[in-house]
């Protein structure tokens, strides 16, 4: 997709911790929350604050220090906000991670590392296919994808966010990673000097440099297709880097890479900020005069946000003008043409499918409501980020994305 943005992303990123950060889930997390604080309450960086009424296993911590300002809890369950004021003051929250570095290191087995994640909240930030849940706590997958690589448009590039330590608790992460599941761990990064080198359980495979090739969908459909009896796991790179730096410290990151991008901006930003950051100060002195528009994730898949998304690793600040609806190429091709005719974007489809799948084949399954064609063309491998481009790609109503997660939603009924 076209978009301009002023500078390339730059290599050497910047902190900035904001005076405030906020809590946002999005629908598909499906968190009916407990609050384990009170509106006031001070709390430490990395302390377990929410929890899953229904599972609680699934537990979200403090994104930094400071005191609650905001907490509210809104229909069903659904947390509708939740605001934290900065106190670089007070000390991270620590975690006993000495039974599982035990474990780790003697014992089979991963009862106790996988008490750590959750109590830590990193249980959270594994995403289980088919359905794109949480996994349930004594889960095991039949494979573990990690995204190395980001081929959204304007994403920075994950490896940026290894330098010092984080490549020993990378390497400490993999190791707990390889206990969780009884199938292959894959780390995706694109070209250069492998990631990881000597760990006979950890594949390093490589992707395309064209989105949407670095997606977890389409890598999991390419190396091993997600069923319910077989759930494959994906998570990002900089979640592996923290699982040890938990189990080397008992504590979370602070930061997180973000890069923040897009036309709307004078100066293109890498930035470390806390999880949750308040998006409107990061922007802040950086976006250009007059109104724009900050999404939270990219421009294909990001939606406007004050604060960070719960998964999001990057911002588009678009100008208002940009984000109005514009004819599609599509219809202005029809209208262009001598004589209009229907047209299939077959080509532009499959490619936006990245190449690996009966791509036509499975918008029509999904268009009409065949779940079973849909499961057997991919379906059940992929989410709704995946669908992203096909949906620029089309400009159809109601959007791939809905439909996919419509049939994917029978289909989990049906299980």
């Amino acid at each position: 997709m076209p978009i301009r943005t002023p500078l390339p992303v730059p290599k050497a990123p910047e902190t900035h911790i904001t005076a405030e950060a906020g809590l946002s889930l999005g629908p598909h997390m499906d968190l009916r929350a407990e609050s384990l604080v009170q509106l006031g309450d001070v709390v430490k960086q990395g302390q377990p604050i929410l929890r899953d009424r229904r599972r609680p296993e699934c537990v979200v911590t403090a994104p930094m220090s400071g005191r609650v300002i905001e907490l509210e809890i809104g229909p069903g369950r659904r947390l509708s906000s939740l605001v934290i004021a900065s106190d670089d003051g007070l000390d991270p929250h620590l975690y006993e991670a000495r039974p599982a570095n035990d474990e780790m290191f003697g014992s089979s087995g991963s009862d106790a590392l996988r008490a750590l994640l959750q109590a830590a909240g990193l249980w959270m930030h594994f995403r289980s296919r088919p359905f794109g849940r949480v996994p349930a706590a004594m889960a095991r997958p039949a494979a573990i994808l990690i995204a190395a690589a980001d081929t959204r448009p304007l994403a920075a590039d994950p490896q940026l966010a290894l330098d010092g330590h984080n490549r020993d608790w990378l390497q400490l992460g993999l190791s707990a990673l390889v206990r969780l599941g009884d199938g292959p761990v894959h780390l995706l990064q694109n070209s250069g000097a492998d990631i990881v080198s000597g760990m006979a359980d950890v594949t390093v495979s490589r992707v395309g440099a064209l989105h949407p090739s670095g997606l977890a969908g389409f890598q999991v459909y390419a190396r091993c297709p997600a069923q319910p009896e077989r759930p494959v796991w994906n998570v990002d790179l900089e979640v592996v880097v923290a699982i040890g730096q938990l189990l080397a410290t008992g504590s979370l990151p602070a930061t997180r890479l973000v890069s923040v991008a897009g036309p709307g901006m004078q100066q293109t930003r890498l930035v470390r900020c806390q999880p949750g950051a308040d998006l409107r100060e990061i922007c802040h002195k950086h976006s250009k005069p007059g109104q724009t528009v900050i999404l939270s994730g990219s421009v294909l898949d990001g939606s406007p946000s004050r604060w960070l998304g719960f998964h999001d690793r990057q911002v588009t600040v678009l100008n208002r003008s940009d984000s109005k609806p514009q004819q599609h190429w599509l219809d202005a091709a029809l209208r262009r043409a001598s004589r209009p005719e229907p047209i299939i974007a077959t080509a532009a489809v499959e490619q936006a499918l990245g190449g690996m799948m009966a791509g036509m084949a499975l918008l029509r399954a999904l268009s009409v409501g065949d779940d079973e064609a849909a499961a057997e063309y991919g379906a059940l491998s992929l989410l709704e980020e995946d669908m992203a481009l096909v949906d620029y790609v089309t400009a159809a109503e109601p959007r791939f994305a809905d439909l996919l997660r419509a049939a994917l939603d029978r289909i989990e009924a049906n299980q």
